[in-house]
């Protein structure tokens, strides 16, 4: 679109004819129903009813949000033309009813991050802190610039400051038009009232602005400009709240002169709503009603709105309307580098300020370190030693596995904050993939390297052919690679099952189904060949074997030699050492070989090959390992573009 430069203020005008949205189930139901009505910049348009009415569905409907398109009939148009679906994401805005926000960040530090994405990378940091400065005093948030957001563990915002906190971050960009779902909910009277003031202050900066509400009081209903109040999916009143008592009263419901007109509305309906009849007759009078009172100003709009679209858009934005400068823009603000840096930085401070998380993870990652450590201390070199150090192996491995499972909270908290910012392309999905696993790698080194030297000098883990430092380093990049898998894989998991409790169970169930069927419980030519295809998709089982190479692979270290190789079975303790020796004589005169005490009956290989992890070399384990990370985020990746169409009414 074409960006035409004009002083001249355009007014601007949504309006919506005959929407009908209905869905299939069992039966079909329907959303709305005939629902027409506009809104102008300058103004707040509120949309009421009592629950169930359809508010939530028209907002959707007319911010473009999770609608089915084929359902939906009529027409939604801006100054008379309709609204292309990639313009509305640059000119509109939407804030949702709960608020998602970093518990950890300052009110300025999480305006500013909104101001580092949505805002383009041309505009200067000066003027995105200027835009931020300029927007805290239009939300009323001077007094809480410096103070967290806070959650139910760290004392931060009141809750209406939250509230304007939410829609700031959502028109960092000032636009044109702001649509809001019940953004008084939760809140107390005068929280809402701020709330709601507010965004009178945005109406009037030039923005048209479109809000459901469920029941407010007298002074925020002043605070209106047009109201809508709907029952199932029906106007039952559109107009002005100064003339809500005048329709009432001539439809024969009287309203007391000290009771809010908005609440007797909604008794009323909902009285109808109960009846036989129903609001049939409500919605009918309101039909008629509208015809013998129509909009005094609707002559003036009509002159004033006949001007293009572009004009109308140039016009906001030559009064200072879409911070950004104009519609010709791309579809993101920033290139995707800017985006992963700023939503790396972002969630690295968030989780800084709550070391007690990472604490926790430590913790857990430290004792076990030490218990593994301290009861494998001294493991030697015998079938014995031999059958606790793989034990040891895979009860390593399955912990590295299992402490990701600590992050499934922050997973969830980080997915809606995701979920909300996308809808309106503040970054690409495919920097919040890049920028979630960077801001996991530190961490999870750090966590590597506490696990690896407890356990590798604890529990001789070393064959000490290849060089102590080089078997250190590989046995380092093991467990970091199975941290990072493991995290990829809990993380591809939530992303399915965004739940907490439900995920955890997928979560443990599958990582033990990994477990059994990576080799330590059963080896795999004893695994029945309908279930010998979990095996090789278990990444435990790499992890392990590469593990287990770094130990066996050294051909001059002997694991058992002579009389060494019954111990562990049941002639050990039966017969004596004069007597295991001479065993040992005749066993080597039947097989043709001088076998004594000190001869070496099993290496490394013999381990290797018994284990059944022969077939590949240590490298080849820890490059699947590492490609297992990868391969759980590329479908992380899939489940993030897929995550959109969950959200539709349907």
């Amino acid at each position: 679109m074409a960006t035409i430069q004009t002083s001249i203020a355009i007014p601007l005008l949504l309006s919506f004819n005959n929407l009908t949205y209905s869905v299939k189930n069992k039966e079909t139901k329907i959303l709305l129903n005939d629902v027409s009505g506009e809104a102008s910049d300058g103004e707040i348009l509120a949309v009421l009813g009592p629950s169930g009415s359809g508010k939530s569905t028209l907002i959707d409907t007319l911010a473009n949000r999770t609608v089915v398109k084929g359902s939906l009939k009529g027409t939604i148009n801006l100054n008379g033309q309709n609204l292309d679906s990639n313009l509305l994401k640059i000119i509109s805005a939407y804030v949702m009813q709960d608020d998602l926000l970093f518990p950890m960040l300052t009110v300025e530090e999480t305006l500013m991050f909104a101001a580092e994405l949505k805002l383009p990378r041309f505009l200067s940091k000066s003027k995105k802190k200027k835009r931020v400065e300029d927007l805290i005093d239009q939300l009323d948030l001077k007094n809480a610039v410096n103070t967290v957001i806070g959650d139910e563990g760290h004392r931060g915002v009141s809750g209406g400051e939250r509230r304007r906190v939410s829609i700031g971050i959502d028109i960092i960009h000032d636009p044109i038009l702001l649509f809001l779902d019940e953004p008084t909910s939760g809140l107390d009277s005068t929280s809402a009232f701020a709330v709601v003031r507010v965004l009178q202050k945005i109406a009037q900066s030039g923005s048209i602005v479109i809000m459901s509400i469920h029941q407010p009081s007298y002074r925020i209903l002043c605070l209106m400009n047009r109201l809508i109040f709907l029952s199932h999916g029906e106007v039952v009143y559109s107009g002005s709240p100064f003339k809500l008592s005048v329709f009432l009263g001539d439809f024969g419901f009287q309203i007391p002169e000290d009771e809010n007109p908005s609440e007797a509305a909604l008794d009323l309906i909902r009285d109808l709503e109960n009846s036989t009849d129903g609001t049939k007759g409500l919605v009918e009078f309101n039909k008629k009603w509208q015809n013998q009172n129509p909009n005094p100003r609707a002559d003036e709009f009509q002159g004033n709105y006949n001007s293009s679209l572009n004009q109308a858009i140039a016009s906001s934005i030559s009064r200072g309307k879409l911070v950004y400068g104009g519609t010709e823009v791309q579809k993101f603000a920033n290139p995707i580098w800017v985006e992963i840096l700023a939503l790396s930085k972002r969630s690295y401070l968030n989780s800084r300020r709550m070391p007690e998380l990472f604490a926790v993870r430590f913790g857990a990652t430290f004792i076990t370190a030490i218990l593994l450590a301290t009861l494998y201390l001294g493991v030697d070199l015998s079938p014995v030693g031999n059958s606790e150090r793989i034990r040891f192996v895979g009860f390593a491995i399955t912990t590295v596995f299992f402490v990701c499972t600590d992050g499934i909270p922050g997973f969830l908290q980080e997915r809606n904050i995701f979920l909300r910012e996308t809808s309106f392309n503040s970054y690409r999905k495919s920097s919040y993939c890049l920028s979630h696993a960077l801001v996991w790698i530190p961490s999870l080194f750090f966590l590597s390297i506490t696990f690896s030297s407890i356990t590798f000098w604890g529990t001789n883990t070393a064959s000490n052919g290849g060089g102590f430092w080089p078997e250190f380093l590989f046995y380092l990049g093991i467990i970091m690679g199975s941290f990072w898998t493991g995290n990829s894989f809990v993380t591809l998991i939530i992303e399915i099952v965004p739940h907490v409790m439900l995920g955890y169970v997928v979560v443990v169930a599958t990582l033990s189904y990994f477990l059994l069927f990576c080799g330590l419980f059963i080896d795999r030519d004893r695994i029945p060949s309908y279930w010998v295809w979990f095996h090789y998709i278990s990444p435990k089982k790499y992890a392990n074997s590469a593990v287990l190479h770094n130990i066996y692979d050294d051909p001059t270290t002997c694991f058992v030699r002579g009389i060494q190789f019954l111990d562990g079975t049941p002639f050990d303790s039966m017969i004596s050492m004069e007597l295991k020796e001479k065993l040992l004589n005749n066993i080597g005169k039947t097989l043709g070989r001088n076998i004594t005490g000190s001869s070496c009956l099993t290496t490394g290989a013999d381990i290797l090959k018994e284990r059944g992890v022969s077939d590949l070399s240590k490298w080849d384990c820890f490059w699947i390992t590492i490609a297992w990370g990868f391969f759980f985020r590329i479908l992380f990746y899939f489940a993030l573009l897929m995550g959109g169409t969950k959200n539709k009414r349907k």
